[in-house]
């Protein structure tokens, strides 16, 4: 999918002269960067998600219930 962006004429300039430096263009530039924010909102709404699960959910064992760390690594 094809987006058109305006941005000032310096600013672009100085965005092309950075990309070439890097060896990749601008648009790889934006590509990469729009990839990033929506990983990092995912990573957020993951740990919301989490925080509300532990929060709402408890996170109790069962009555009478005691960890036996030999019994967390049966196979």
């Amino acid at each position: 999918m094809n987006i058109t962006l305006s941005a000032d004429k310096e600013l672009i300039k100085k965005a092309r002269a950075y990309a070439a430096q890097q060896g990749t263009s601008l648009n790889q530039i934006i590509r990469e960067y729009l990839e990033d924010i929506v990983a990092v909102r995912s990573t957020k709404a993951c740990a919301q998600e989490f925080e509300r699960l532990a929060r709402d959910r408890g996170g109790t064992s069962p009555d009478g219930y005691v960890f036996d760390r030999n019994d967390a690594h049966v196979r």
